[in-house]
C-alpha cells in the first residue's frame, strides 16, 4: 500500500464507486477505495428488490446486481480498495487517519479526496419515541439486512411508522416472508417516499396507509406487544379521541434519512442546515478544497442512478484537482431555494465549468402540490433563464432541472439564480 494516493474515496455504495471509476478514467493515476464493511457494495447489499439501473441501464436490476456492475468495472481499472477498514479522521490538508485489525493505525495522504460515506437511519431516541424500552423496535434497514442477508425475521406483526422508501419497501418484503403487516403510520399529511413505492408496496399488497398518524405509545416489557397510535393535526399535537391499540410484535421506523457526516466537520466541511451535507459547487467540492463529496452524504437521493451520477461528477472533479494540485478559484455564481422550494443542489455553480459540464440542478418541495407546476430558474432581476413543467411536486420526490447551454450567456451575466416552483 501506498503513503499518497492521487484520490482515495470513503465508502464504496454507489457514489464511492462511481466516483473511483470516474477518478481513474479522468486521469488519476493511484486510486484507492476504503471501505469500513467486509465487501464492496454499500447498502446496495442488502437492497435485494428490484428497481436500480432503470435510468443508466434502461434494465431493471436488483441492488447486488447494479452493485456489481460498478465492482467489476472498478477491479477491471487496478482501483485499490482498503476493506474492513475504519477512517478515524481527515484533515484539512488532505490527510486520511484510519484504523483495520490487519495493519493497525494507517496514515495516508491525498491529493483530493472523495467523501461517499451515505448516511444513516433516524432512530427512535432521536424522534423522542416514547414508552417502555422492549425488544422488537427496529429503523427499517435494520430489518433489511436481518431478512435479505442475515436470513432472520425479526417478528411475525408488524406496524411501520413513516412512509419512506425503506418502509415500504420492507412493507412488501416482509409480507412475502409470511408476516402481517398490520398499519403504516405516516404523521405527515402527504406520502414521504416514492409514490411508485405505495402503489407496488402497498396498495398491490393491501396494506393500510394512514396518514396523520403516529405511535403515541410503545407498550410491552420484554418484547412489543402493542402500540398505540394516535391522529395529530397540522401542528402534530395528539387529537382527543382518537386513540387506538394495535396489538404487533415488532414496530419498524422509516422516519427519515440523515447523511453521515462526522468526517466531514473534523475536515472543517461546511454543512448546508438544511440537507445536513456539504455545501457542494457543480463539481461537488466541498468548502475545503481538494475535498469533494458523492451521494446521499450530500442529500438523500430518491434514485440510485441518480446517486451514481453525482459519483462520476465528484471523481472526475477530484481526478482533475488532484492532477492540477490546485484549482484556479474560478467566479461562482450562488444557487438560493426559492418559492416552495427547501433546497438546491448544487448550492453554487463555477461559471468557467459551462463549457464543459452540463448544469443538472436537483431540489425539494416543501409543500405538496397536486396541480400542474412550473419550476423556475431565475436571475436576480427576476428574468426566468431556465423552466421545466411537472405534472406535481411532491416532498418526498426530488424535482430536477437542467440549465441548457442556450442559457450558458444568460447564466453568466447574473450574479444569483434562484429556483422556484409554483403551480402553472
Amino acid at each position: 500500500m501506498k503513503q499518497q494516493y492521487d484520490v482515495i474515496v470513503i465508502g464504496s455504495g454507489p457514489g464511492g464507486l462511481a466516483a473511483a471509476i470516474a477518478a481513474k478514467e479522468n486521469g488519476a493515476d493511484d486510486v484507492l477505495i476504503i471501505e469500513r464493511d467486509i465487501e464492496l457494495g454499500g447498502i446496495l447489499l442488502q437492497c435485494i428488490h428490484n428497481g436500480f439501473g432503470l435510468e443508466l441501464f434502461d434494465e431493471d436490476m436488483p441492488g447486488p446486481a447494479y452493485a456489481q456492475h460498478f465492482i467489476e468495472k472498478a477491479a477491471g481499472l487496478g482501483i485499490e480498495t482498503l476493506m474492513d477498514t475504519m477512517v478515524l479522521d481527515i484533515t484539512p490538508d488532505r490527510k486520511v487517519y484510519a484504523i483495520n485489525k490487519d495493519q493497525g493505525y494507517i496514515d495516508l495522504k491525498a491529493r483530493a479526496i472523495v467523501l461517499a460515506m451515505g448516511c444513516r437511519e433516524r432512530t427512535r431516541a432521536q424522534i423522542l419515541l416514547p414508552g417502555a424500552r422492549p425488544a422488537g423496535v427496529y429503523t427499517a434497514g435494520t430489518a433489511q439486512r436481518f431478512v435479505n442477508v442475515e436470513g432472520h425475521m425479526p417478528g411475525e406483526n408488524f406496524v411501520i411508522l413513516g412512509s419512506g422508501d425503506i418502509g415500504m419497501i420492507m412493507a412488501r418484503r416482509l409480507t412475502i416472508e409470511g408476516a402481517k403487516v398490520e398499519r403504516v403510520l405516516e404523521i405527515m399529511p402527504y406520502l414521504t417516499g416514492l409514490t411508485r413505492n405505495y402503489v407496488q408496496c402497498l396498495l398491490d399488497y393491501g396494506i393500510t396507509l394512514q396518514k396523520q398518524r403516529t405511535v403515541n405509545r410503545i407498550i410491552g416489557r420484554d418484547r412489543v406487544e402493542a402500540i398505540e397510535a394516535v391522529s395529530v393535526d397540522e401542528k402534530w399535537n395528539p387529537i382527543p379521541g382518537s386513540k387506538e391499540i394495535i396489538p404487533c410484535d415488532a414496530l419498524l421506523l422509516s422516519v427519515g434519512l440523515i447523511p453521515e457526516n462526522e468526517l466531514s466537520k473534523k475536515a472543517g466541511v461546511l454543512l448546508d442546515p438544511v440537507t445536513n451535507g456539504p455545501f457542494v459547487d457543480d463539481r461537488f467540492m466541498t468548502s475545503v478544497p481538494g475535498i469533494f463529496a458523492a451521494g446521499n452524504v450530500v442529500h438523500v437521493y430518491d434514485l440510485v442512478d441518480w446517486v451514481t451520477e453525482a459519483g462520476y461528477m465528484a471523481g472526475k472533479g477530484a481526478a482533475q484537482y488532484a492532477q492540477a494540485e490546485k484549482v484556479a478559484a474560478g467566479e461562482h455564481i450562488p444557487f438560493k431555494a426559492g418559492e416552495n422550494i427547501r433546497y438546491v443542489v448544487p448550492h453554487k455553480l463555477d461559471k468557467s465549468h459551462l463549457a464543459e459540464d452540463v448544469v443538472r440542478l436537483q431540489m425539494r418541495a416543501i409543500n405538496p402540490i397536486e396541480d400542474r407546476v412550473l419550476v423556475t430558474v431565475e436571475d436576480q432581476n427576476g428574468e426566468v433563464i431556465a423552466k421545466k413543467a411537472e405534472p406535481y411536486a411532491r416532498p418526498g420526490e426530488i424535482l430536477s432541472l437542467t440549465i441548457k447551454p442556450k442559457s450558458y450567456d444568460a447564466v453568466q451575466n447574473a450574479t444569483g439564480l434562484t429556483v422556484h416552483v409554483r403551480r402553472r
